[in-house]
């Protein structure tokens, strides 16, 4: 199957249930979205998808978190162990694959979506009190993070407009072998993770200064 955007999809600030923030991790699907650089987090855009809110501007969006991509498979996988239909944008991902393993990108891979628009892998989703409140599953945060194939977080080096169907192809992929999964490891404590991660300087500044403080202990 030649890998493709299965669905598009944008959230709104609304309540979560046994929370007192707004959040917009519940997702619905549009026809068309156009993606872009937000700029720095806290004080740009917000998001790198037009139209779809961040709240939390403190801990998510910015460049490094622009688009949050999640595989099909994955949710298909969730479905079934979960005993419930996900829909696209269950996860609060902006764009569903098809036939693409999200999970196996490197960090630093380059896909290039539709004619138009590049994206660069920069890093996984760390599951928080917010994703755990949304799907309502007992243990939730401990379940996703021990499976470990979390999506992977994009950053819009080309901007453009992304629909539902866009072939994606990967462009580019570093000589290295740090995969979305390693880095989410070594974010979440693995100290043998980490040190591969900081030894290929592939994290960003903020992660890499935790990392740095993990191996130091």
């Amino acid at each position: 199957m030649t890998p493709r955007i299965r669905s598009v999809n944008l959230g709104r600030a609304a309540p979560v249930p046994g929370l007192d923030d707004l959040s917009a991790i519940a997702k619905s699907a549009v026809a068309t979205v156009a993606v872009r650089d937000p700029g720095p987090r806290g004080t740009g855009l917000g998001s790198g998808v037009a139209g779809d809110d961040i709240c939390d501007r403190r801990h998510h969006g910015g460049e490094r978190q622009a688009v949050y991509a999640v595989a099909a498979e994955e949710l298909q996988w969730w479905a079934d162990t979960l005993g419930r239909p996900l829909a696209p944008g269950t996860f609060g991902e902006n764009l569903t694959t098809e036939g693409l393993d999200v999970d196996a990108a490197l960090v630093g891979e380059r896909w290039r979506v539709g004619s138009d628009v590049v994206l660069e892998v920069t890093g996984p989703r760390i599951p928080c009190a917010t994703f755990a409140a949304h799907m309502g599953e007992r243990g939730w945060v401990k379940r996703f993070s021990a499976r470990g194939r979390t999506g992977a977080y994009l950053r819009v080096l080309a901007p453009g407009g992304i629909s539902a169907g866009d072939p994606v192809r990967v462009e580019d992929r570093p000589d290295h072998d740090i995969d979305v999964p390693t880095l989410f490891r070594a974010l979440m404590g693995d100290v043998v993770a980490a040190r591969r991660v900081l030894d290929h300087e592939v994290a960003g500044e903020h992660d890499a200064e935790r990392l740095r403080r993990l191996v130091a202990r």
